[in-house]
C-alpha cells in the first residue's frame, strides 16, 4: 500500500473506534500505534469494524446489569479482533451488525424498559 493507504486505513480505524458509544472522543497515541500494526499485520478493515461493532454491541445488550466502565484503548477490542480473524464471517454480517447495532444504540436503556406506570384506570 502507500503511504497515503496507510494513514487512510489508520484513519478509518481511529474514527470507527471514536465514533462507538463509552470510548474517547480523541485516540491517544498507544490507539495509533495499534491501528498502524492493525494495517501492517494485513488486517481487512472490515474485520475491524465488525470487531468494533460486535464488541460494542455485547456491551450494549448485556441484560440489567451494573454498567461497565468507560473503554479506554483501542486494545480493548484487540480480543474480538482476533476472535474474527479465526473465523470466516458470512457474507452480509457486516451489515448485520451496522443494523443490530443502530437498533441498540436507539433503543431506550434497560432500566427504562423495565419501568411500569401505575394503572390509574
Amino acid at each position: 500500500m502507500t503511504p497515503a493507504g496507510d494513514a487512510a486505513y489508520v484513519a478509518a480505524v481511529l474514527m470507527l473506534y471514536t465514533d462507538l458509544p463509552d470510548t474517547p472522543l480523541r485516540p491517544s497515541p498507544p490507539d495509533q500505534a495499534m491501528a498502524r500494526r492493525l494495517h501492517e499485520q494485513g488486517v481487512p478493515l472490515s474485520l475491524v469494524e465488525s470487531a468494533l461493532l460486535l464488541a460494542s454491541l455485547r456491551r450494549l445488550v448485556r441484560p440489567a446489569l451494573p454498567p461497565l466502565p468507560r473503554i479506554r484503548s483501542l486494545a480493548y477490542f484487540q480480543p474480538v479482533i482476533a476472535e474474527l480473524q479465526q473465523q470466516t464471517l458470512p457474507g452480509g454480517y457486516l451489515d448485520y451488525l451496522r443494523l443490530k447495532f443502530q437498533q441498540a444504540a436507539n433503543a431506550p436503556p434497560n432500566d427504562a424498559q423495565k419501568k411500569t406506570f401505575p394503572d390509574d384506570r
